[in-house]
C-alpha cells in the first residue's frame, strides 16, 4: 500500500514537471519577447545615465603642535585646568572632529555659498566630454536669465533650499577613516572629472582653514581669559603660573597660524580621474535582462494556471 502511494506521488511529480516545462515551452514566444524588451530597455537606460567620476585623496591627521610644545602643554595641563583653561588632551582628536564637521550641514552650506556652487550642485545633469561644459537641467535653472525654475513646497518658484543643496552635495561626498592606520579617505563624485578634482582640493583646503581658525580663536580666548585673571589677582605665584600658561598658549597660537595644513596632510593628493566610477552599464543590462526573464516566466505560469482554475 505504501509502495503504491510513493509510486503514485512520484508519478504525479513527474507529470507536474512535464506539465511545467510544457507550459513554459508553449509560452516561449512570450518569454523571449518580454525578455528582449527588458534587455533593450535596460540597454537604453544604461546609455542614458550620465557618467560620473570620483576624485579621491588620502589624508593623514596633521600634528597641530610641535613635539616640544606638546610635552610642555602636557606638563602645564593640571595648572591650566585649575585656571579654567583647556589646552588640549582628554578630548576627541582633531581628526575626528574635522571629519564630523566635513559632513555637517553648516559646513557644506558655507562651502557651497563661498564657492557659488548652487547651480553646479543642484541643476547639473551631465557633462559634455567634447566641449568640457556641464549640462544644466533647463527645467530647474534658466542659464540665460540666471533664474531658478524650481518650486518650493507651496508650489512657488524658488531656488533650492539649504537642506536640498546639502542633500545633493552629501550624495557626492564620501568621508571615511581607516581605524587601523588612522588615514582618512575623502572623495567627491561628479559628472566632470576636472570639477570633481577641483572641488575636492577646495574642500580639503576649506576644512584645514576652518580647523585652523577654530584653534586660533580658542587659544585667543584662553589668552584673553588668563590676562583678565592676572589683573584680578595679587598673588605672585598665581600671576607667574598665568604668565607661563599664556606663553605656551601664545606658542600654540603661532604654530596654528603657521600651519596651512592644520587638520590634514595629503598622503596621496587628488588626481583627475580618467575612468568613470559609475554607472555600471554591463551590470545594469544583465540585471535588466534577468528581471525580464523572471517576470516573463512568472507571467506565463500565472496566466496558464489562472485559465485552468477558471475552467474548473
Amino acid at each position: 500500500m505504501d509502495n503504491n502511494t510513493v509510486s503514485a506521488n512520484e508519478y504525479d511529480d513527474e507529470i507536474d514537471l512535464r506539465e511545467l516545462f510544457g507550459v513554459l515551452w508553449s509560452g516561449k514566444i512570450k518569454i523571449i519577447v518580454i525578455t528582449a524588451v527588458f534587455a533593450v530597455g535596460s540597454v537604453f537606460y544604461a546609455l542614458s545615465v550620465p557618467n560620473q567620476y570620483r576624485a579621491t585623496a588620502l589624508l593623514a591627521p596633521a600634528q597641530s603642535d610641535g613635539g616640544g610644545l606638546s610635552s610642555a602643554l602636557g606638563q602645564l595641563g593640571g595648572l591650566a585646568s585649575l585656571a579654567g583653561v583647556s589646552i588640549g588632551g582628554g578630548e576627541s582628536s582633531e581628526s575626528q572632529i574635522a571629519q564630523e564637521i566635513m559632513k555637517s550641514w553648516s559646513f557644506v552650506e558655507t562651502f557651497i555659498a563661498d564657492n557659488n556652487l548652487e547651480v553646479e550642485v543642484y541643476a547639473a545633469e551631465g557633462w559634455s566630454k567634447g566641449s568640457g561644459e556641464l549640462k544644466i537641467n533647463e527645467d530647474a535653472y534658466d542659464i540665460e536669465s540666471g533664474e531658478w525654475l524650481t518650486e518650493d513646497s507651496n508650489g512657488n518658484i524658488a531656488p533650492p533650499t539649504s537642506w536640498e543643496l546639502f542633500k545633493a552635495f552629501s550624495g557626492m561626498l564620501s568621508v571615511s577613516e581607516d581605524k587601523k592606520s588612522g588615514l582618512v579617505s575623502v572623495s567627491i563624485e561628479y559628472y566632470s572629472p576636472q570639477v570633481a578634482k577641483d572641488w575636492l582640493d577646495r574642500y580639503i583646503s576649506a576644512i584645514n582653514e576652518h580647523m585652523q581658525s577654530r584653534q586660533v580663536a580658542k587659544v585667543s580666548n584662553n589668552i584673553d581669559y588668563l590676562e583678565a585673571q592676572i589683573d584680578k589677582t595679587s598673588i605672585a605665584e598665581m600671576r607667574e603660573v598665568f604668565y607661563t600658561i599664556i606663553e605656551e598658549q601664545t606658542k600654540n597660537k603661532m604654530v596654528a597660524e603657521a600651519s596651512p595644513d592644520y587638520a590634514f596632510v595629503a598622503v596621496s593628493p587628488s588626481m583627475v580621474p580618467e575612468e568613470k566610477s559609475q554607472p555600471k552599464r554591463a551590470l545594469i543590462c544583465i540585471l535588466g535582462t534577468l528581471l525580464g526573464g523572471m517576470l516573463s516566466v512568472l507571467l506565463v505560469l500565472v496566466t496558464h494556471y489562472a485559465r485552468g482554475s477558471d475552467k474548473n
